[in-house]
């Protein structure tokens, strides 16, 4: 219910914490989305070498805001999150984009940090909580590694390590289980029938974003005619459906509320982009720029908690 809206209220999911602000799936970035009244956080979950869930969202780490030990953006052959054993992770700091790349590009603002490292997923979990966040809720996405993507004792055990730290937290209420990998979500749902689902789409629509990994790998093929999208999320066991901003029409969500799915579109930032989706209606906004959404609600009447 948390990420549900209603006539005055669209909820805000600060993206990977507030990506646009501060460097990406980082405690200090939580931190400050969370000291700006926004109790919901997106952000990704990949397991180490000795099965840590860390929040980190690229199975390889990116060379666009990853530093070795040395101090320099990594070059070469990538490392592998799935290799890497924890003490390992803790030699990689996340806190600087480099300019030169795409990637490091679309985010000007974001600011340039030293020490910040990949957090371990019960670090975050500790972190809300704590009473003042009591009405903090997660946007947990489990991320699809190609190497075990289509094992299944991996796929399992992979599921079990996180919703193993939701359940020690006493956050089970508190979270969605989110993926693009739908596979993931069926185990999710085996697993853990109680905690809800939230499943993404992209469609072939919308280009994948610049220094991204590409969601098209592991989504379904959701183009066969006939299809409609909500309902396949919800014959799925969704909770909630978490489409691409550009491919949702107010057909797409008339027929979603029809099915009592919620509704939160990935990942708007544009001033153009918000208003679009608070003419539209959805649910809640994901976005690398809390700020500028509460701004746009704030000044059309809108409100994004109760």
């Amino acid at each position: 219910m948390a990420f549900t809206g209603s006539a005055d209220i669209i909820r805000i999911v600060g993206h990977r914490g507030a990506r646009g602000l501060l460097p990406e799936n980082s405690m200090v970035g939580f931190q400050f989305a969370l000291s700006t009244g926004i109790d919901l956080l997106e952000f990704d979950v990949l397991l180490t070498a000795d099965d840590v869930p860390v929040i980190t969202h690229d199975y390889k780490f990116n060379r666009s805001f990853v530093r070795g030990p040395d101090g320099k953006f990594l070059q070469g052959e990538l490392p592998h999150i799935n290799s890497l054993r924890m003490e390992e992770v803790k030699g990689f700091d996340i806190g600087r984009l480099d300019g030169s790349t795409d990637y490091g590009r679309r985010f000007p603002d974001q600011a340039q940090m030293d020490g910040i490292r990949v957090p371990r997923l019960d670090e975050l979990l500790h972190l809300v909580s704590q009473p003042k966040y009591a009405n903090a809720c997660l946007m947990l996405e489990l991320k699809s590694d190609p190497d075990s993507a289509l094992d299944p004792v991996a796929r399992a055990g992979f599921v079990s390590l996180v919703c193993d730290e939701v359940r020690g937290a006493g956050l089970t209420d508190r979270t969605l289980l989110h993926s693009f990998d739908w596979t993931l979500l069926a185990e999710c749902h085996r697993q853990a029938p109680d905690m809800p689902l939230s499943f993404l789409t992209q469609l072939h629509d919308s280009e994948d974003d610049v220094g991204e990994v590409s969601s098209y790998l592991i989504t379904p093929d959701l183009h066969q005619n006939g299809i409609s999208v909500p309902d396949e999320v919800s014959k799925a066991g969704g909770a909630l459906w978490c489409p691409h901003f550009s491919e949702i029409t107010a057909h797409d969500l008339a027929r979603a509320r029809d099915l009592s799915l919620c509704v939160a579109v990935w990942t708007v930032n544009e001033p153009e982009e918000i208003n679009a989706m608070i003419d539209l209606g959805v649910d809640a906004i994901v976005t690398d720029y809390p700020g500028r959404v509460q701004r746009r609600l704030s000044d059309r009447g809108f409100r994004w908690t109760l």
